[in-house]
Formats: structure tokens, C-alpha cells, sequence
């Protein structure tokens, strides 16, 4: 997990543009060398990245996926999601597919990624998460065992300014012992869309909420339980990385803290039973 300090690999994805514009030629180039590598037009697995005004952070996100080793064939899927930014300019320069969501919000994005796959797994990922080489493999190694029908993943978060590594680390161990938790009764809250993989035909029969709400990811998940089992991917080496502008919103490292532990006290004593059947689709709680 790197307490200290993130892993080195990371440091090859911290590019300094702020603009598509200022991309050069020869980084589309490297980056597609890796894509047309680990790509296949008949992939057994697709990996779907909804996207909004994400110009730069999809390239970072697609270039640590071009680094894959993997022995799946696989696709690379990126839902544009009405971006109002010079976004389709960096992916009409990558060798993926790109799709158009009009619909604004993650579960009409992800439903757009859904249908427009080809690959019997589904794996979900951000724009803004950095994967390791061994992500897919990992993933796949127990979505298809016996009777799993749903995945998660592990992640971390990329210091910043105000949130040093030794913070976040303190932060994510406290994670990572409540996901532990929640896993025996209710799965589907571990479930974040940067690391979930399911198999797709599963998935088409649920679909996604088709309105801007969180946890379009969870409550996926949710119903994917009633169709087998959900595992968890324990896989360190497996985690993806995503930066702490989730946290940024909170102010400081203590009040983010303050509000997760909060949170988390709140729905405590209902970790330990299954939560109830309802409608995921017009309920407004998160999961």
C-alpha cells in the first residue's frame, strides 16, 4: 500500500499539462504502442470509464492501462459523458473506443459503457484512477471462479499538499478493516466503481440507475447479489490509485477523517444484517 510513499510507478503518469492542447504528439504515440499491444477485436474482457470534462486525467488514466501485462484479450472502453471541455480531442488521439452519454451522471455513463462492450466481463474503472500492471489479471483471477458473478477491488489515494501520505495511509488501513466488516452482511457498500468487475450478462439485466445519484455502482452490485456471489479482491499489488480531490472537498485531512468515521458510526450495528429488498432505482440513499 506504500505508507510512507506511493509506489514508483505512479511517478511515470504525474504529467504536467493542464490542456489537451498541450499533449505532445509523441506521448499519443508511446501510449497507443501499449494500447494496439494489449487490445483485441474480440476481447473477453472490456474495461468502461465513464468521463466528464477529463482532458488530461483520461490520459493518465488510459496510459497506466496501456502498461497492462495480462493474458486476457481485452478492450478499452471511455463514455464521454457531455463533457464541456476539449476531452474527445484526447480520445479521438488514442487508439480506444469512445462513446457518447448526452444523459449526465455515473449510472446513465457506465449503462452507456455497458451496452456498447463486447467483452463477457466487465470491468469498471475512473478517469481518474492510475491502474497496476497486474489490475486485470487480479480482478479476473476471482471474478471467474465458480458461482462469482460480482468483484471488488482495493484502492489509494495519491498524496497531495495537504494530505501526506502518512495521513491517507492511516486513513485507508481504517478503510480497508470497515470494508472487512461490511463484506459479511452487505457487500455492495465496498463496491466503488474506480475497481468493480462484473459479468456483463448479469449486468445488462439489471442495468443502471438512469439519473445523477451516487452509489450507481453499489447499488449494481446490490442486485447482482441476487444472482451469485460477490468476493472481495484482496490483491495490494492490485490496488488502483486515484488522487484526494474526493477528500479536498471536506477541507482538511481532519474534517474528512471526522465526516468518514461519522458516517460510518451511523450506520455501524446495520453491518451486521443483510439490507432489506428495495427498488434501487428510484431509492435515494447511496446504496
Amino acid at each position: 500500500m506504500g505508507f510512507f510513499r506511493p509506489p514508483a510507478w505512479l511517478n511515470q503518469f504525474d504529467y504536467p499539462f493542464t490542456k489537451s492542447e498541450e499533449i505532445p504528439p509523441y506521448l499519443f504515440d508511446s501510449i497507443n504502442k501499449g494500447l494496439d499491444r494489449i487490445q483485441s477485436p474480440d476481447p473477453l474482457v472490456s474495461i468502461v470509464i465513464p468521463a466528464w470534462n477529463e482532458e488530461v486525467n483520461i490520459l493518465r488514466s488510459v496510459a497506466s492501462l496501456s502498461h497492462l501485462k495480462t493474458k486476457y484479450p481485452l478492450e478499452i472502453i471511455v463514455v464521454n459523458n457531455n463533457s464541456t471541455d476539449h476531452m474527445q480531442d484526447t480520445l479521438d488521439r488514442l487508439h480506444v473506443r469512445s462513446v457518447f452519454q448526452p444523459i449526465q451522471g455515473w449510472g446513465p455513463a457506465r449503462q452507456k459503457g455497458l451496452e456498447a462492450a463486447r467483452g463477457k466481463y466487465i470491468l469498471t474503472a475512473d478517469a481518474d484512477g492510475l491502474y497496476p500492471e497486474c489490475w486485470v489479471d487480479e480482478m479476473m483471477k476471482v471474478l471467474t471462479q465458480p458461482g462469482v458473478v460480482c468483484v471488488y477491488g482495493r484502492y489509494s489515494f495519491i498524496p497531495s499538499e495537504k494530505f501526506p501520505r502518512w495521513k491517507l495511509s492511516i486513513l485507508e488501513t481504517m478503510k480497508d478493516v470497515i470494508a472487512e466488516l461490511r463484506h459479511f452482511k452487505r457487500p455492495h457498500l465496498n463496491a466503488y466503481g474506480i475497481s468493480i468487475g462484473y459479468v456483463r450478462e448479469q449486468g445488462l439485466k439489471i442495468g443502471y440507475v438512469m439519473k445523477k445519484i451516487r452509489g450507481e455502482d453499489g447499488r449494481m452490485c446490490f442486485e447482482l447479489m441476487k444472482h451469485g456471489t460477490v468476493m472481495q479482491v484482496k490483491s495490494n499489488k492490485a490496488r488502483a490509485w486515484t488522487g484526494t480531490r474526493t477528500l479536498e472537498k471536506d477541507g482538511s485531512f481532519e474534517k474528512a477523517l471526522v465526516n468518514r468515521i461519522a458516517r460510518e458510526l451511523d450506520r455501524f450495528t446495520s453491518m451486521f444484517t443483510p439490507q432489506a429488498p428495495h427498488d434501487t432505482k428510484t431509492s435515494t440513499n447511496e446504496r
